[in-house]
């Protein structure tokens, strides 16, 4: 239920507060004077379209906040908890747009996205008028009304669950399948390269080890020169060795210690040195022994190496990576060996899902057709009081084919109307006539009370085109709507009619104020007595005069004696 709306800088408003209570609240005013301002300002705050042309003349900015108590309003409460965000019993939405078109929302005061705003507005708000879109034209909430007043909720939830279950193991079933066209050809080729890389047997890290192999093979001639170098500078050289000087500087070091203890450090180190020299010595020469070349092993190791750089082209990989290829090789001929019988199984699953969808589906659409015909019959009879004599309205559940199902089951649902006798029904979308459009949505949302979502309806110029009884009617229907919802939620409408303005629980007059240079609009909750002052105006036009106070009075005291004839009643 919308409780506070603050607007500032919106098209002739520059600044506005308005608390709002449940039941109906109606707008009125003077021809031009706004009264749908308020209803656009509602629309923007829950996600609507923006514009820079909705900022006031002069101003930086338009900014409409709104406050809305969501206790029990399951909708919002799932979309909280989709944007992970915490929320009590009240939200507050805040949108900004500014004079170059740029817009900016909130809710609760963090940063939210417009997509994400209009989801959460559509769980809060629903306006019904001639200009702008309405819940009610699109299939998918015709649907929703439908299975809401029918109780299908649990059985569409089943149905839908079903459906994704089904989906699910089509998809794998068609991926299986689109692996399996090929199949036999490609179970012969990986057959025949495994059968080949298993041949070869290439183990892990092989090949680094025989490249390195191969290298010190071709290089044998070059090592074997440079030990011998190294040994003949190490030890067995005839001019002196490395070997030979460590030994001659021992010995000097350790006289020299007898006169200075501070030598046997130098003389300790020498000696060190003398021993890495002689272990690296004894360590070149076994090396050398290992330099001798097989011409059988040299042979062998250059064929190993070409047959696994052979089969590393084949498969356009490093010679490296073969092990690994291998390996995905043989997964992949499992896999495909066992891929029929993994067919046979996901099958078996599809048949058991679709029974059990077609079974669900099947209950949910007969329960519909049942719903479909009362409400159908509910809302033909609402029309025949609201300006529409002879007018027809049905549902139509059409049952799809399994291939054209869907998460919401086998219907197609659609609202029909002829809104005049001889005419055959036609999809509600393409009811020509603006007045007859808002005043089908009333019907369908009076009938339809009971499993209504959104806690505030807005209904803009839904009299357009009626007067006298019908009008009365149209706003019984409306305070009926609001006394639906006293307590929880509120109907708010804008209205021109003193047949519709009496019956409010709450009325808000809504007038243009200019000082020559600027206008603006200003929204003023009446009294008791006002409001016989502005019903008396819709009555009498600009000159007031008693006559027409009295009958605005007797207006209103007969919409007060409805209320409390109800409230006995219940």
């Amino acid at each position: 239920m919308l409780t506070h709306i603050q607007i500032r800088d919106f098209a002739i408003i520059d600044s506005v507060e308005l608390e709002l209570g449940a039941g109906l609240t109606v707008l009125t005013g003077e021809t031009g004077a706004g009264k749908s301002i308020l209803v656009d300002a509602l629309l923007l705050v829950s996600g609507g379209r923006s514009g820079a042309e909705i900022v006031r003349h002069g101003a930086e900015r338009a900014e409409v906040t709104a406050t809305f108590i969501i206790k029990g309003n399951d909708s919002a409460a799932a979309w909280f908890k989709d944007q992970d965000m915490e929320c009590d019993d009240e939200c507050v939405l805040r949108r900004i747009v500014t004079s170059d078109g740029r817009s900016r929302a909130y809710v609760n005061g963090q940063a939210t996205a417009v997509q994400a705003l209009r989801q959460l507005g559509e769980t809060l708000v629903d306006v019904h008028g001639q200009m702008e879109y309405q819940s009610l034209m699109k299939r998918a909430a015709q649907r929703r009304l439908l299975d809401n007043h029918g109780g299908h909720d649990d059985l569409a939830k089943t149905v839908a669950t079903h459906w994704r279950q089904l989906k699910t193991l089509l998809e794998q079933r068609d991926a299986a399948m689109a692996a399996s066209q090929d199949r036999t050809a490609r179970l012969e080729l990986l057959r025949y390269h495994v059968a080949e890389l298993l041949a070869l047997d290439i183990k892990p890290g092989e090949v680094t080890e025989l490249t390195a192999e191969r290298q010190r093979v071709a290089q044998s001639g070059r090592l074997a020169q440079g030990v011998r170098e190294t040994l003949l500078a190490l030890r067995d050289g005839d001019d002196g060795t490395a070997e030979q000087g460590l030994t001659r500087a021992l010995a000097v070091t350790r006289q020299l210690a007898a006169f200075d203890a501070r030598i046997n450090n130098i003389a300790q180190m020498i000696d060190e040195s003398l021993i890495a020299l002689r272990e690296s010595v004894d360590e070149i020469s076994r090396y050398e022994s290992t330099l001798e070349v097989d011409p059988a092993r040299q042979e062998w190791l250059e064929q190993r190496l070409a047959a696994i750089e052979t089969v590393a082209r084949k498969h356009r990989v490093e010679p490296s990576v073969l092990h690994a290829v291998t390996q995905n090789l043989q997964a992949e001929l499992m896999h495909l060996e066992e891929l029929s019988v993994t067919i046979e199984g996901i099958e078996a699953q599809v048949t058991n899902a679709r029974k059990e969808f077609l079974s669900a589906a099947n209950k949910l659409s007969i329960a519909r057709q049942t719903a479909a015909k009362n409400l159908s019959e509910r809302i033909a009879a609402l029309m025949q009081g609201l300006g529409m004599p002879g007018g027809r309205f049905a549902i139509d559940v059409k049952q799809r084919t399994i291939d054209e199902a869907g998460e919401h089951g086998l219907d197609d649902v659609e609202f029909l109307v002829s809104a005049n006798p001889g005419q055959p029904p036609q999809p509600l979308a393409k009811v020509a006539s603006g007045g007859e459009l808002s005043r089908m949505s009333l019907a369908v949302q009076v009938a339809a009370v009971e499993s209504m979502q959104q806690p505030c309806l807005v209904f803009d110029e839904v009299d357009a085109g009626v007067g006298g009884g019908v009008a009365e009617i149209v706003g019984r229907q409306l305070r009926s709507l609001g006394d639906a919802h006293r307590h929880r939620s509120q109907v708010l409408c804008v209205t021109h009619l003193p047949q519709v303005a009496s019956q409010a629980h709450a009325h808000v007059r809504v007038a243009k104020l200019t000082d020559g240079k600027t206008t603006r609009t200003s929204l003023h909750p009446l009294t008791q007595d006002e409001r016989v002052e502005e019903i008396a105006r819709m009555l009498g036009g600009i000159d007031i005069t008693d006559k027409a106070r009295e009958h605005a009075a007797e207006m209103l005291k007969v919409g007060a004696m409805e209320e409390k004839k109800k409230s006995k009643k219940k």
